[in-house]
This record gives structure tokens, C-alpha cells and sequence, in this order.
């Protein structure tokens, strides 16, 4: 039974095709638009509009920007020399609000899975391998996530570099801050034991 017009129900259906918006999220924000201005419901179109038409990869390191390169590979004070591959623009902004990475990134935009079909060539590793071709790069850190597509994605870059003399690190992986030691997995701390710094 259709609740809402033809007109809202489809933009309710529009909405919770949204990553993260659910059925109930889609109908508050499609009441909430229809209930603005239309000079604000049209300032928000045209800027969904801008950015799908305007927002490109980063010739340099594969993340979005309205750029030919974005902020942070134009910054001349950043270090060249060290690269941080992360699997997605969402991961390099959560290292660029701690304010202590100081390199540049590679974004892959993604990560092997064989079990949903994505391969090596399905993500940005080619546009890697280029950059390590031409830029004097001293140092790779890979910052995929600790998921078993992360892993083997990290796995597959490190085999790919090594024989280039270029130094491959991995992020440390382990307990969360705040983190209670009784409900995390064995990995985990696995994890957190082997990656123990000296106090």
C-alpha cells in the first residue's frame, strides 16, 4: 500500500538508496525537504549537480577533488617521499583530522576481494606502481583496513613493491582505545601484542 504520493514516495525510494540511509532516515529527509524553501531544496540539487559534474580523481593520487591535483599532493611542504595507500577518500580523511601524517596518499579506491570479483585491476594499483616509477619515494605505508579484503590487498602491494627497494610498512592494528580486553576477538590481540611499542 502506497502511504505518501507518487512524488514522495519516490523520493523516499531515491533516498534510501542512499549508502547508510535506511527507510525511516529516507522519510525524515524527504519531509524535511519538502517542507523548505525551494530556494534551499534548489541550492541543495544544484550542488549535488556541481559535484557530480565538477569532482574528479586526482591525477597524482586517485582521490576526489574539483582539481587536476588535489590540496595535499599540490602542498610542496608535505613529504613526496612517503605515500600512505589508503582503500578510499573516507580513510585518508580520517588520517588528514589527526594532523600528524605528513606524506602524501594513494587511494585504491577499493580492495581484492575474489569472492565479490574484484581483482588487482579493479582498483587504483597501476596508478601506484606509475608513481613509484617517477617520484623519488622512499617509504610506503599501507593503511588498508584489517578485514580479510585489506589484508590480502596489503599482502599483494607488498609482494608488488619489495623488489623495488622501496621500504613497504603496514599500519599497527589492535586494541581500541577504550576498548575492553574481555570482548575483543583473538586477532585482535594478536595483533596489539606483536605491534607493542616500549614505554
Amino acid at each position: 500500500m502506497d502511504l505518501y504520493s507518487g512524488y514522495i514516495s519516490r523520493l523516499i525510494e531515491e533516498l534510501s538508496a542512499l549508502p547508510g540511509i535506511g527507510n525511516k532516515s529516507a522519510q525524515r529527509l524527504a519531509f524535511y525537504l519538502v517542507n523548505q524553501p525551494k530556494e534551499k531544496v534548489k541550492k541543495l540539487s544544484d550542488s549535488i549537480m556541481e559535484a557530480r559534474d565538477k569532482v574528479r580523481y586526482c591525477s597524482c593520487c586517485c582521490t576526489l577533488t574539483d582539481q587536476e591535483i588535489c590540496p595535499i599532493c599540490a602542498n610542496e611542504k608535505r613529504d613526496h617521499h612517503t605515500i600512505m595507500v589508503v582503500e578510499n577518500p573516507r580513510d585518508l580523511a580520517a588520517y588528514e583530522k589527526t594532523g600528524k601524517f605528513e606524506g602524501v596518499y594513494h587511494v585504491l579506491h577499493g580492495a581484492i576481494s575474489p569472492m565479490l570479483g574484484i581483482g588487482p585491476g579493479d582498483i587504483r594499483l597501476k596508478e601506484l606502481m606509475q608513481r613509484l616509477q617517477t617520484e623519488e619515494v622512499t617509504e610506503v605505508i599501507i593503511a588498508t583496513n584489517s578485514s580479510l579484503e585489506g589484508e590480502t590487498t596489503a599482502m599483494y602491494i607488498s609482494k608488488l613493491i619489495k623488489p623495488t627497494g622501496i621500504k613497504v610498512t603496514r599500519i599497527a592494528s589492535g586494541v581500541p582505545v577504550g576498548g575492553d580486553l574481555e570482548y575483543i576477538d583473538e586477532i585482535t590481540l594478536l595483533r596489539a601484542l606483536e605491534g607493542r611499542t616500549e614505554l
